[in-house]
């Protein structure tokens, strides 16, 4: 991944961390509330948002606007910020919005900053547990409860019949994308779903093999894309392109992997 100078590189890291703790204490005031309610801000289906996703992104603004003002935002919940330094953070406040108000805990906040070319250093912060996945600037860790802290490396599964894959939602997004979808995941050794950004977390620590996913945001996917790149997986769209724009997006533990999901998927002949 790209790198930048050093000391901007540890004042960024810093930055970011300040921002995952501040979602923590946001979110953790929320989760599993006897008072928290979910509005649905989509005009078909169900796409939730609560009162602790626009607490969470509002904070983190604040720090953003105090340390890192030249800077520009990407943000689920409120308008973009132009910035004037060339760097975007982007922020997904809670996502997984449906687990949250299920209790469930495998939604996250996704922290990443990132220049024109995509994400440059991103965090996958999972709250409750207090799990936090780092990735970019020459770091890929994971720190857990404590002072615990170990290295992410993706895992080396070489044959799709042996790889573990992992989505949010079965019907994944249009018909002839869950065609698609099902191409690959009926050769794998196990598909499963509903975890959100969690599974590209696990992908890193090297849990699983692959995450294949439609229908995603920049805010979604740019944290997920430094963690596991750092970590030794491949992300690109489903047609071997970049994926920081978001829509299709097919994370994988290894080059070798990720070579014969995409030949499965084979989106270019639809």
């Amino acid at each position: 991944m790209r790198r930048l100078d050093e000391t901007l590189e540890t004042e960024l890291i810093d930055v970011a961390r300040h921002l995952s703790d501040v979602a923590r204490e946001a979110t953790l005031e929320h989760f599993r509330s006897e008072t928290l309610r979910a509005e649905n801000k989509a005009a078909e289906g169900w796409d939730p948002v609560t009162e602790a996703d626009r607490d969470c992104e509002r904070r983190m603004r604040e720090v953003l606007s105090r340390r890192r003002p030249n800077d520009g935002i990407l943000g689920e919940e409120f308008d973009a910020i132009e910035g004037r330094s060339g760097l975007v953070w982007v922020l997904d406040p809670i996502d997984g919005t449906r687990s949250f108000v299920c209790g469930t805990p495998v939604w996250g906040v996704l922290i990443s900053v990132s220049d024109d070319d995509g994400p440059l250093y991103g965090i996958i912060d999972q709250p409750y547990i207090g799990e936090r996945f780092e990735g970019g600037f020459g770091r890929s860790l994971m720190q857990g409860v404590g002072t615990q802290t170990r290295p992410l490396k993706t895992r080396e599964t070489l044959r799709l019949e042996d790889s573990l894959l992992f989505s949010t939602m079965p019907e994944i997004g249009s018909e002839a994308e869950k065609c698609a979808f099902e191409r690959v995941s009926k050769h794998v050794h196990l598909t499963r779903y509903g975890i959100d950004c969690y599974a590209y977390a696990l992908l890193a620590l090297g849990q699983i093999d692959l995450v294949i996913e439609a229908g995603l945001q920049p805010y979604d996917v740019h944290a997920p894309i430094a963690v596991m790149t750092a970590a030794g997986g491949v992300v690109t769209d489903w047609e071997g392109e970049s994926a920081h724009h978001g829509g299709q997006i097919l994370a994988a533990a290894n080059a070798a992997i990720h070579e014969k999901a995409l030949k499965r998927l084979a989106w270019s002949q639809r």
